[in-house]
């Protein structure tokens, strides 16, 4: 809820006039609670998780075969019995663990600083916070991965998301209770680090989980955006995990491969990429 009874004491309060943006974020807040609006972020990632993945799911589903031929594993393609599974399972987890552990962190929240009120951030404070935030949970999620590649690791959590040996988008949040509890912790330490306003909060959570739904997808499109931006694993790097599963000592990456690179885990992906150009030649020969 704003400190602010009117636009006019807004206005009068910060010393200068409103942007449009802040004014239509007096109209819609002005009368909600802080906790009201914090429990937007549900809304906002159910709608996420169900609409982000459905070109993949269309692509998957023959709506486009020219696209098909960027499918990294080829020779699996999901029924669209099988993406509804998925997603109702996703959408089961969503219910029963992320909302309610989003709604009941509430007053932490509170305590770290993310505030609603006005002004609202600029958007170079928007875009340093959510490269902050990109790294830090980029780090501490690899740490996260690798444990969970242990023996007790994987066999007792984080063998439900490997089920999908060829991921899709609807994938991505696939997993057992505990590790949507565990992950949970490197997505909230940047915000923690370094607090924001609501709305970055909302745009981070979002962009969070588009990234885990791009790069659980399971096509490499050669115009995809991401490749513009540096260290970036994107879809055929996180393919490769999936495909090897539960022995797989490499690429832990979440969204930047800088961490396999320096502990050394990007040698079997490596290695692998070698193979593939050897094969590639060799056909070329043949031809």
């Amino acid at each position: 809820m704003l400190q602010y009874g009117s636009l006019e004491g807004a206005e009068l309060g910060l010393g200068r006039n409103l942007t449009v943006a802040e004014k239509l974020w007096y109209a819609y807040s002005a009368e909600k609670s802080d906790y009201m609006l914090y429990s937007h972020t549900c809304l906002f990632l159910f709608l996420v998780f169900s609409l982000v993945p459905l070109p993949w799911v269309l692509v998957e589903l023959h709506w486009f075969d020219a696209t098909s031929k960027f499918k990294v594993q080829t020779r699996i393609k999901r029924s669209f019995p099988e993406l509804l599974k998925c997603y109702k399972d996703v959408m089961t987890n969503f219910i029963l663990v992320v909302a309610p552990l989003i709604l009941v962190s509430f007053p932490v929240l509170k305590w770290v600083g993310i505030r609603t009120s006005l002004p609202l951030p600029s958007k170079w404070e928007v875009i340093s916070q959510l490269v902050v935030y990109f790294l830090v949970k980029d780090y501490a999620n690899y740490w996260i991965h690798r444990f969970l590649h242990t023996k007790w690791g994987y066999q007792n959590i984080h063998y439900v998301h490997h089920q999908y040996s060829a991921p899709i988008g609807f994938a991505a949040p696939y997993a057992n209770w505990a590790e949507l509890l565990i992950l949970g912790i490197p997505t909230f330490l940047g915000p923690a680090m370094v607090p924001c306003h609501m709305v970055t909060l909302w745009l981070w959570s979002a962009l969070r989980q588009v990234e885990a739904i791009e790069t659980h997808s399971g096509y490499d499109f050669p115009w995809n955006p991401t490749k513009l931006i540096p260290f970036y694993g994107g879809a055929e790097y996180h393919d490769f995990h999936h495909c090897v599963g539960g022995q797989c000592q490499s690429n832990f990456a979440s969204v930047f491969t800088y961490c396999d690179y320096i502990y050394g885990t990007d040698k079997g992906y490596g290695h692998h990429k070698q193979a593939l150009a050897k094969v590639k030649e060799a056909v070329k020969d043949l031809e």
